[in-house]
């Protein structure tokens, strides 16, 4: 909308070029999906052909003047852009598809200096307010700027060196860093007792592992990660949409050096235990994780993210802690089909990286009111279509969170109250058997231990899952 005059900043040549450079390039749509949103575009009908582009791109189908009409048609807007007419100018139009992302940048910019008008906007009715809280009216317009900075600069992946190097003072001086790894069959979980009932984490499969909150869903996946990047030299991406980069590598320095995470984060150590993390550190630094911790992000994103790694470096397991933070398109109608959505499209990106993807998940509360406690398959949290695209569904279960040490000395008096024991329980293998085994779980430190073959807890074998 035009003010005192001017039309907000815009350019429809730009626009036009990222959509004509798509028609004509498809590949090319992993280098601005990651940045560029569909808001972005001035023009409303560029943003509907750019939203078809995404939609074709998000379900693996090919991106051509074809099916990009039948879905604009799908949608009920292809003759509101101006038809296959316009789709053909497009490509016309386009001087060459090599500089893309350079016009993507141009249109970023300009919804960038859009907001900003729209934030100045925003900022002139709370000084207008004349609101007697001075502090609340300053919050709420850094809040409108802070806004529009978020959106500016999208986070990507980064390696865990220089997050690790945040940490000292000094920079640490490491090794060169793994070689570059040989294909690898499959990932280990670098637990022998999961791994002998899983067969490791096979290439394209979905592996969902469940808990409720507090018993380690993170944990659990930052050990795993950490075997399979040390042990098979495995490249790791991993979404972390809940933590920070910081965080997350802070809790992967207390499992590695089995140092209490307070004490990192305060420093306040032993010189035993100072050394143990700047051991740990240079052992970290040359692990190939690779960790992106951008809130809310959409499945789109997420795959043009692990395509391009997965071509600049290769990538042997995805994880993504977890999957009900993670953003849908906003065209479901309710919640459990944009869950199911989201869990299909996790499935395809599987898939298409041809590699395991482990995708955490929360569980309804009727775990808590079943007097076993046992986590079951319908527990998964607005589960939709998870148990169906799963390959694999893991729970993390801990008596111990549940019965004290005298109610279970009443009940189970032959056998010893399991202190930290976690039952890793497998209730859907798709390609192999089904059953329970035994982790310790050392929560001081978060970190997850092999347990003796005589401590693992011996339990019928569950119904093999065939669908």
């Amino acid at each position: 909308m035009a003010e005192n005059g001017k039309l907000p900043p815009h350019n429809v040549e730009a626009e036009e070029a990222v959509l004509g450079s798509l028609l004509v390039d498809p590949d090319s749509v992993a280098e601005v999906a990651i940045f560029l949103k569909p808001e972005a575009f001035y023009r409303e009908k560029n943003q509907w052909v750019y939203e078809a582009c995404l939609a074709l791109y998000d379900r693996g189908e090919a991106i051509n003047q074809i099916t990009v009409a039948q879905e604009l048609a799908n949608r009920g807007r292809l003759e509101v852009v101006g038809g296959v007419a316009f789709l053909s100018h497009l490509v016309e139009t386009i001087p060459t598809s090599l500089h893309i992302k350079d016009y993507a940048r141009i249109v970023s910019n300009h919804y960038v200096h859009r907001k900003l008008i729209s934030a100045s906007a925003e900022i002139a009715r709370i000084g207008y307010e004349a609101s007697p809280d001075i502090d609340q009216a300053l919050s709420r317009a850094e809040d409108a700027i802070f806004r529009v900075r978020r959106g500016e600069s999208p986070r990507d992946f980064v390696h865990i060196r220089p997050i690790l190097d945040q940490y000292w003072d000094e920079k640490m001086i490491v090794g060169a860093g793994l070689e570059e790894p040989g294909r690898i069959a499959h990932v280990d979980t670098g637990f022998p007792a999961v791994d002998e009932l899983l067969g490791g984490m096979q290439r394209s499969d979905m592996v969902v592992l469940a808990a409720r909150t507090t018993l380690g869903k993170t944990s659990l996946a930052l050990c795993i990660a950490r075997n399979a990047a040390m042990e098979q030299g495995a490249h790791v991406a991993i979404f972390s949409l809940e933590m920070s980069k910081e965080t997350l590598v802070r809790r992967l320095l207390a499992i590695e050096a089995e140092v209490d995470s307070k004490r990192i984060l305060t420093r306040q150590w032993t010189p035993m235990q100072e050394r143990r993390v700047v051991e740990a550190t240079a052992r970290l630094a040359n692990l190939p994780i690779y960790i992106d911790d951008s809130p809310l992000l959409r499945v789109v994103e997420m795959r043009g993210k692990a395509r391009r790694l997965n071509q600049e470096r290769g990538i042997d397991l995805i994880i993504v802690d977890y999957l009900q933070l993670v953003r849908g398109d906003g065209r479901s109608e309710n919640r459990v089909q944009e869950i199911s959505d989201i869990s299909r499209s996790l499935k395809a990106l599987a898939r298409e990286m041809d590699c395991p993807v482990l995708a955490l998940s929360q569980l309804s509360r009727a775990v808590e009111q079943r007097p076993s406690h046992q986590p079951m398959l319908s527990d998964l949290r607005e589960s939709g279509s998870i148990e169906q695209d799963a390959d694999v569904v893991m729970f993390i279960h801990r008596d111990d969170k549940y019965v004290s040490r005298e109610e279970w000395d009443r009940t189970n008096p032959d056998t010893p109250y399991p202190q930290g024991i976690a039952n890793i329980i497998v209730a859907k293998h798709r390609n192999g058997p089904q059953g329970q085994r035994s982790l310790r779980f050392r929560e001081e430190i978060a970190r997850f231990e092999n347990c003796p073959v005589e401590d693992q807890i011996e339990q019928p074998a569950l119904p093999r899952f065939s669908g």
